[in-house]
C-alpha cells in the first residue's frame, strides 16, 4: 500500500489499481470515518482555550481579575452594549443541539453532538476568525419528548454572554419552532446552520451552475428529494431569490408536498412543510418517476445513499440537468454514477469531490459579518446576499462545471462574504455599529489571519503536535481491507 501524507491530497491516488470507482468511494468514507475516530482519541477532541491577553508579571491578575475588573462590571452593568467591547462577546458564538438529528446519524444522545459541535467551532476560528463553544443540551421535558421550549429557554438565558447563537442538528419539526421563535425574540443573531447555512450554499452553487447551462432560476424546474430543514429552508431561500414555486415539486418520505396533505395541515409543527404545500406543486404531482422528467434541477437531503437516487431518474432529466445531491456522509448517488446517468453539473456535500456544497463556505462568514456590525439578528436578505458574495466571488476566479463554489483554501472569500453581510445587516436596519465595507473587509481579514498564524505557530512551536503518519496508514489500510 502507498504511503499518503499528511495533507490528505493525494488520497484519489493511493488506492489499489484495480478498485472500482465505487469501490474508492466506499473505501474513502470508511477511511475518513476511522482517522476520525483515531484522530479525535488522539487529540482528546479539537478545541481549547488558550488567553488573549499577556500577563508580563502575577500582579497583572489584579487587572484581569479582582479588583480591577470590577470597573467593567460597573461600566457593562450601566450600558450592556460595552459588553462587546470590553469581553470576547463581540466575537464569541454559542453553538446548540440537542444532539437529535446529527448529521445522517439520527438522535446520537446529546453528548453524541460534541464531535460536530466542536468541528463548526473548529471550523469558525480557523475560517472566519470566530471563537465558538460547543453546547450540547438534554432538551426532554418529565415525559421523556424532545421539547423544543427547553432549548428555546435555554437560549434566550444564553444571550447575555455571547454575541450570536448557531443552531445545528435539532430534529424536525422542533427546528421550525426554535429557530423561528429565537429569530424573532432574541436581541442577538441566531442562526440555524443546518437550514439556513445549507440554504445559503445551495443557492450559491445552483446561481453559478444556472449560468453555466444558460438557465434563469426563474425559469427552471426543480425536484426536491428530501423536506426536513435543509431542504424546506433551502427551497423558501431560492423563492425569495426568484425562483418559481408553481415549479417545484418536493418529497417527503411520504409523498410529495402539494395541498392534498391534511395530515401536515392539521399538525401545527410542521407550518413549514404546510406552506410549500400550499404554494409548490399545483399539478399535485405524487410520483417521483414523473417529477423527474424534464426537470432542470434535482436537490436532495435526504436519506444517504449511494442508491438513494437511482440514475434511471437521472437519466430523464432535461439537458445540461444540475444535480445536487448533498447527503451526509454519503450522497445520494455518487458523483461518477450521477454523470454516467447524464447529469451535466454534479455537487455533493463532501470535499473529497468536486462541488462541494457545504455550509462551511457560509456559517464562518456570514456569523463573522453579524458579529462586526453587531447585529441583533440575521435576516433572509443577509443570507441572501452571502450566497451571491460566495456566487460572484467564484465567477470572477473562473468557474467551470467541477467548479462552481470557492474553496475553503481560498482564504479571501471568508472576509469578503462577511463584508458583503456586514452591509446588508446595515441596510438592513439591524446592525448596532455602521461601517463601510472596507473598514468590515480589514477587521474580518485580520481576525482571520490572527486564527490561522496562532494554530500554524502552535503547531511549528510543538504545542499542537502533528497527527502520527502511521495513524493515516493504518486507517486507509483497514478501509481496504474492508471493502476487498
Amino acid at each position: 500500500m502507498k504511503e499518503i501524507n499528511l495533507t490528505l491530497d493525494n488520497l484519489n491516488e493511493v488506492f489499489p489499481e484495480d478498485f472500482t470507482q465505487e469501490q474508492i468511494a466506499k473505501a474513502k468514507t470508511l477511511f475518513l470515518k476511522r482517522l476520525s475516530e483515531k484522530a479525535h482519541k488522539f487529540y482528546g477532541g479539537k478545541i481549547q482555550v488558550i488567553p488573549k491577553a499577556s500577563v508580563p508579571g502575577f500582579n497583572w491578575f489584579n487587572v484581569w481579575y479582582t479588583p480591577g475588573v470590577s470597573k467593567i462590571s460597573t461600566t457593562i452593568r450601566d450600558d450592556n452594549d460595552t459588553s462587546f467591547q470590553l469581553s470576547n462577546r463581540g466575537n464569541l458564538v454559542a453553538v446548540v443541539s440537542d444532539s437529535t438529528r446529527v448529521l445522517g446519524d439520527g438522535d446520537c444522545t446529546p453528548p453524541g453532538g460534541l464531535g460536530v459541535m466542536e468541528g463548526k467551532a473548529f471550523l469558525m476560528k480557523y475560517l472566519g476568525g470566530v471563537d465558538a463553544v460547543a453546547l450540547c443540551v438534554d432538551s426532554k421535558n418529565e415525559k421523556g419528548e424532545n421539547d423544543p421550549e427547553k432549548i428555546i429557554e435555554f437560549v434566550k438565558m444564553l444571550q447575555p454572554s455571547f454575541g450570536a447563537i448557531n443552531l445545528e442538528d435539532i430534529s424536525q419539526p422542533n427546528c421550525y419552532k426554535v429557530l423561528d421563535t429565537l429569530r424573532e425574540e432574541c436581541y442577538i443573531p441566531v442562526w440555524h446552520d443546518d437550514a439556513q447555512g445549507t440554504a445559503c450554499v445551495t443557492l450559491a452553487g445552483l446561481l453559478n451552475a444556472l449560468k453555466l447551462v444558460n438557465k434563469k432560476l426563474s425559469d427552471v424546474k426543480i425536484v426536491m428529494l428530501g423536506a426536513g430543514a435543509s431542504n424546506t429552508t433551502i427551497a423558501r431561500l431560492l423563492i425569495a431569490d426568484g425562483a418559481d414555486p408553481k415549479k417545484f415539486i418536493i418529497f417527503d418520505s411520504k409523498s410529495s408536498l402539494n395541498t392534498d396533505r391534511e395530515e401536515l395541515k392539521a399538525d401545527k409543527r410542521f407550518y413549514r412543510k404546510w406552506e410549500l404545500c400550499e404554494s409548490t406543486n399545483p399539478y399535485k404531482i405524487t410520483s417521483f418517476d414523473e417529477a423527474m422528467k424534464d426537470a432542470d434541477v434535482l436537490i436532495a437531503l435526504s436519506k444517504p445513499g449511494p442508491d438513494t437516487v437511482k440514475p434511471e431518474w437521472i437519466s430523464v432529466m432535461a439537458d445540461k440537468s444540475i444535480v445536487f445531491t448533498c447527503a451526509n456522509p454519503v450522497p445520494e448517488i455518487y458523483p461518477y454514477a450521477a454523470k454516467e446517468a447524464g447529469a451535466y453539473i454534479v455537487a455533493t456535500g463532501r470535499g473529497d469531490f468536486p462541488n462541494q456544497v457545504n455550509n462551511s463556505l457560509g456559517f464562518p462568514g456570514i456569523l463573522k459579518g453579524a458579529l462586526i456590525v453587531r447585529a441583533k439578528k440575521i435576516t433572509d436578505n443577509m443570507a441572501i446576499r452571502a450566497a451571491h458574495s460566495l456566487a460572484d466571488y467564484a465567477e470572477k476566479r473562473g468557474i467551470d462545471p467541477e467548479n462552481i463554489v470557492p474553496t475553503m483554501d481560498e482564504a479571501d472569500v471568508f472576509p469578503v462574504e462577511s463584508a458583503d453581510v456586514a452591509m446588508q445587516a446595515i441596510k438592513d436596519g439591524v446592525a448596532r455599529i455602521e461601517m463601510t465595507w472596507d473598514e468590515a473587509y480589514e477587521i474580518a481579514k485580520r481576525d482571520i489571519k490572527y486564527s490561522r498564524d496562532l494554530t500554524q505557530k502552535l503547531t511549528e512551536m510543538g504545542f499542537i503536535e502533528p497527527a502520527p503518519k502511521e495513524m493515516l496508514q493504518e486507517a486507509l489500510n483497514w478501509a481496504v481491507e474492508q471493502v476487498v
